[in-house]
C-alpha cells in the first residue's frame, strides 16, 4: 500500500509547459502516474504530452475531477501556485520548486490553516524531491530505477540521501513501500512526525528509514514521535556531523542556530529514543537490514 499517492490517483502538473516540467510529467507517466492534465496560465486548450493544460488549476479540477498537484512553478510565482492548489479543493500538493522565499511559505502556511483539518491539503515540500511508490506512482523527480518495490518507507529531508538510501537497499534486497521527501527549507509543508504517523498507520510498511539534517527541530520531534507512538523500528541518519556551527550548509535550512540542532545533538536525541542511527551514509542499507533481522520482519 502507498501512503497518499497510488496509480488510481489524479493528479495535475502546474508548470507542465516549462523544459522542467515537461520533462519530468512525462517520466511520472511513464512510471503509472494517472496524470489527468496540466495547468499554465495562457496555455489553456493546449496539450502537453497527450494531457489536456488549463489555464486555472479550479478549472483542471471541475474537468478532470483531479485529486493532487505537482508544482514545477519558478520561485517567485510558487507560492500562489500552491495556494492556487488548495483554494481548488486538491487533497495534496508536491512542490518541487527550490528557493522560494521563507517569508512566502509563512504566507502559505498561514493561508492553508484558514481550512478546517479535514479540508485543508496536505502540502509536500518544498524544495523537496517527491514521493514514489514503485510499480503503482510518482510525484517528483527521483529516478525509479534505484528503487525496489518492498516493505520499508523512507522519508528525508535530502533528495540524494534518500535516493543513496533507495539504492543501498535494493542492493541488498530491501524494497520501499514509499519514499518520501520532505524537503530541506525552514519552513515546510509536512514535517518527519506527518510522514511517520502515516507509515505507522501503513500496513504495508515494516520499517522507516528517517534522513535528517542539521538545523531545526524537526528530527528531536520525530524522536519524540517514534518513542511514545511507533511500533515499527525507525532507523535515522543525520548528515552534517562536521558541520560548524552557525554556518548553513547545503539546504536553507541546514544552519544550527539553537540547542538540539547539531547532528551530534540530534544522534544522541533519536538514539534516546529508541532510534537506530547509521553511524555514516555508506551504512544506511546494512542498518537498517540489521534492524530488519533482529526484528524478524520481512522486507
Amino acid at each position: 500500500m502507498a501512503i497518499l499517492l497510488d496509480e488510481t490517483t489524479r493528479v495535475l502538473v502546474q508548470g507542465i509547459s516549462g523544459r522542467i516540467g515537461s520533462f519530468h510529467a512525462e517520466d511520472m507517466i511513464a512510471n503509472g502516474t494517472n496524470v489527468v492534465a496540466g495547468v499554465t496560465p495562457g496555455k489553456g486548450g493546449t496539450e502537453f504530452h497527450g494531457r489536456p493544460v488549463f489555464n486555472t488549476v479550479k478549472r483542471a479540477v471541475a474537468e478532470t475531477q483531479a485529486e493532487a498537484s505537482i508544482v514545477f512553478v519558478p520561485p517567485p510565482f510558487a507560492a500562489d501556485a500552491i495556494m492556487e492548489a488548495a483554494d481548488a479543493g486538491l487533497k495534496f500538493c508536491v512542490c518541487i520548486t527550490d528557493g522560494i522565499p521563507a517569508q512566502d511559505m509563512m504566507r502559505v502556511k498561514r493561508y492553508l490553516r484558514r481550512y478546517k483539518a479535514e479540508r485543508r491539503m496536505r502540502l509536500i515540500g518544498p524544495n523537496c524531491a517527491g514521493m514514489i511508490s514503485l510499480g503503482r506512482a510518482m510525484m517528483g523527480i527521483m529516478p525509479a530505477h534505484i528503487y525496489l518495490p518492498g516493505r520499508v518507507g523512507i522519508v528525508g529531508r535530502s533528495g540524494t540521501l534518500g535516493y543513496e538510501a533507495a539504492s543501498q537497499m535494493k542492493a541488498l534486497g530491501i524494497g520501499v513501500s514509499t519514499s518520501v521527501g520532505i524537503g530541506g527549507d525552514p519552513v515546510n509543508g509536512s514535517s518527519f512526525k506527518d510522514i511517520l504517523e502515516l507509515f505507522e498507520a501503513d500496513p504495508e510498511t515494516d520499517a522507516v528509514m528517517m534522513i535528517g539534517e542539521i538545523g531545526g527541530p524537526q528530527e528531536a520531534e520525530a524522536a519524540e514521535f517514534a518513542r511514545d507512538h511507533m511500533t515499527k523500528p525507525v532507523v535515522a541518519y543525520v548528515a552534517g556531523l562536521s558541520a560548524p556551527k552557525g554556518r548553513r550548509m547545503g539546504h536553507a535550512g541546514a544552519i544550527i542556530s539553537a540547542f538540539g540542532e547539531s547532528a551530534q545533538e540530534k544522534v544522541v536525541i533519536l538514539e534516546s529514543a529508541g532510534v537506530t542511527v547509521a553511524p555514516d551514509p555508506s551504512s544506511m542499507g546494512v542498518t537498517i537490514a540489521g534492524v530488519l533481522n533482529r526484528m524478524g520482519v520481512a522486507a
